[in-house]
């Protein structure tokens, strides 16, 4: 479900620890009160534990919140612990995330600046 995001869907990664034991309420007050964000916005926000092999997903359908649940049975994702902060990511990363990797890869070839020329 993860991978087929519509396209205009923002997703966002909450950085940090949370209490997985927190529901729809609960995650939505993290969104609202905590991150300064809409929790009925078209976005999909993305929690993470203590332990890196399982995440939480809140996202608004229009008529009620979804609450989508990952465990993985081999593996673990590579969660920012640095802050409490909401990352808005790309497809890219999304990818990244889902596939064990760090968001940020330092050797991957970032997009040019249309102009500079060297």
């Amino acid at each position: 479900m993860l991978n087929d995001l519509s396209l205009d869907t923002q997703v966002y990664l909450v950085t940090g620890y949370t209490d997985l034991r927190r529901g729809i309420d609960g995650l939505s007050i993290i969104v609202q009160a905590q991150l300064q964000l809409d929790p009925f916005s078209k976005a999909l926000f993305l929690f993470c534990g203590r332990r890196c092999d399982r995440i939480k997903g809140l996202l608004w359908e229009g008529d009620g919140f979804l609450l989508l649940y990952k465990r993985l049975d081999n593996g673990r994702f590579q969660w920012p612990r640095s802050e409490t902060d909401a990352l808005l990511l790309t497809s890219q990363q999304i990818r990244w995330l889902l596939e064990g990797l760090k968001i940020e890869q330092p050797k991957a070839i970032r997009k040019g600046r249309p102009g500079a020329l060297y």
